[in-house]
């Protein structure tokens, strides 16, 4: 399992100072980049060799993984694209991630990809098929894998299930567990009207194995927050967190930024931040 600290989302751009700050750890001054990891979009990375994986497996040497896939279309009646999900085992399988995640989302249908992580009415029809592709998954990549919680921007009918007991059935089935991303929770929230620390409280709290968070863009014409990951954490963002550590203890927490990306420095200040909040839990945790 992995330890309990802060990571960042990997970008290329960021490489050389990634695996200085992994080598530099141990003499850190302050000890923040002590357990630093770093998580990966799998489809990036499913390609048959060249720069790209020897870049990731020079970071593997380096530092904890996580793996995080978007292209599985869990929540689809169909089942999952045997070619993806191979490419994705051969993946996990050299690499040896710490953590897989995936969404609680569809994005294929008919043999036709979309380019987003799309909503669907939380039906018992629905659930039948996510958990049967989760499992599906699951087989095939020979561990459990965690599913994240989705950001929302409008209300849709039909449900037969709140998302927090859609989750929590979900992980009763399956034995997954859960990625929670605050930023999406805090998303969601803000644009169809919840309250975000009552959905957390509904969750299944043990079951969660990772913590994303993130920024958002507002979107003032239609009242909406855009989960874009390109801004700094929003501080109820922040709150939520602190509030889970307090609440459940630490969990690996991963800082997400895929726009306007800023210097690695810059990240390592926000990565740093979530280090110092999950610092007092962990060594609860490790000792108790």
């Amino acid at each position: 399992m992995m330890t309990p600290t802060a990571g960042i989302g990997f970008k290329a751009q960021h490489f050389a100072d990634a695996l200085n700050a992994c080598q530099s750890a141990d003499t850190s001054a302050d000890g923040t980049a002590v357990g630093l990891w770093f998580e990966v979009h799998a489809e990036n990375y499913m390609v048959a060799g060249g720069p790209r994986l020897a870049m990731l497996a020079a970071l593997r040497e380096a530092a904890d993984l996580s793996i995080h896939g978007v292209g599985l279309s869990l929540s689809s009646p169909d089942r999952p694209d045997r070619d993806h999900l191979s490419a994705l085992a051969r993946l996990v399988g050299r690499f040896e991630p710490q953590l897989v995640s995936e969404h609680l989302a569809w994005s294929r249908e008919d043999h036709r990809a979309y380019p987003d992580l799309l909503p669907f009415p939380r039906t018992h029809e629905a659930l039948d098929a996510t958990c049967a592709n989760i499992a599906e998954a699951q087989d095939a990549l020979r561990r459990p894998i965690l599913i994240e919680n989705p950001s929302l921007y409008l209300t849709i009918t039909g449900h037969d299930w709140s998302e927090p007991d859609f989750l929590r059935e979900i992980v009763r089935r399956t034995g997954c567990g859960l990625l929670l991303d605050l930023n999406n929770v805090h998303v969601s929230a803000h644009n169809l009207g919840f309250d975000a620390a009552a959905y957390i409280d509904a969750i299944p709290a043990a079951s969660v194995g990772e913590i994303h968070i993130a920024g958002a863009e507002a979107d003032p014409t239609l009242d909406l927050l855009v989960d874009n990951h390109g801004a700094p954490v929003a501080a109820p963002v922040w709150s939520l967190l602190a509030d889970f550590v307090m609440r459940h203890g630490s969990r690996p927490v991963l800082l997400e930024r895929d726009r306007d990306v800023p210097d690695f420095a810059t990240l390592m200040v926000e990565r740093n931040r979530a280090t110092r909040l999950l610092a007092p839990q962990a060594k609860v945790m490790a000792h108790g």
